[in-house]
């Protein structure tokens, strides 16, 4: 594999690590699938490594045109190129079977990527890849951790998430001034909630985004209800698990008033 150095540009963090890349780009566990997406090769630290474990259909996907022309010079072989936005591809288009995701993921949009990914999770069965230690920390925190969340619940509602290891600032030019975590996170066996999908969503945002309040106070505020008086109503949103997130949503569904 050609070791290819890092090249450093405005805003952004390249890792240099070698070791460090190896370690990422096997994360993946590659059951069940053989079709991989890349996110923001860069230079491509990551895909030389990802090339040799011989997915059948690997796939990388860049907005940055001088780094698609540093692949197509260095990766000649690479012949699944996508020049664009994860955010607005059509992963449908592209992908017609079971897949896994992976990437050194850009910080100002990683929350927007597992937002994507949860709405694609019948085929995306795998996802894994290095983002800012506090978002990789909030997405696999659980019930009473200061950062469990929004993300945290509706992820783990249909994926096993796992936190993999730390990265350090000094790995990368330039150095962030934050740490790095690498995350994966399997699909689960939940093919549907028992519950209002849609408003199962609505009832988690509706609650962490007044994260300080008691349930009671978050759902009154966002829905119009028959009734004040389900038995966990006392609680905060972190202390909830998903399931019980769950049944308060079921409960809402019977209990709320909806106008005409």
């Amino acid at each position: 594999m050609s070791k290819v150095q890092p090249k450093k540009k405005l805003g952004q963090h390249f890792l240099k690590d070698i070791g460090i890349a190896r370690k990422i780009a096997v994360s993946l566990t590659g059951d069940g699938y053989s079709s991989v997406l890349e996110i923001g090769p860069g230079m491509g630290i990551l895909t030389g490594f990802l090339m040799e474990r011989g997915f059948s259909d690997f796939r990388v996907i860049e907005i940055d045109n001088e780094s698609v022309h540093y692949l197509q010079t260095h990766f000649p072989e690479l012949n699944n190129i996508i020049t664009g936005d994860f955010l607005t591809m059509d992963i449908d288009f592209f992908f017609t079977e079971k897949m896994g995701i992976i990437g050194n993921f850009p910080y100002n949009i990683s929350t927007q990527i597992f937002f994507k990914v949860l709405k694609h999770r019948e085929k995306v069965v795998e996802i894994a890849g290095m983002l800012q230690k506090e978002v990789a920390e909030r997405i696999c925190a659980g019930p009473g951790s200061k950062t469990y969340g929004i993300l945290s619940v509706l992820l783990q509602a249909f994926y096993k998430t796992e936190y993999l290891f730390t990265v350090p600032e000094h790995v990368f030019s330039p150095p962030p001034k934050v740490k790095s975590g690498v995350i994966r996170l399997i699909r689960n066996d939940v093919k549907n909630l028992d519950c209002d999908e849609i408003l199962f969503f609505r009832v988690v945002k509706a609650c962490f985004n007044q994260r300080r309040k008691t349930l009671r106070n978050s759902v009154r505020a966002a829905f119009e209800l028959k009734r004040d008086d389900y038995f966990e109503f006392g609680l905060r949103p972190e202390q909830l698990s998903v399931d019980q997130f769950v049944q308060l949503t079921r409960w809402i569904d019977e209990n709320r008033i909806i106008s005409e």
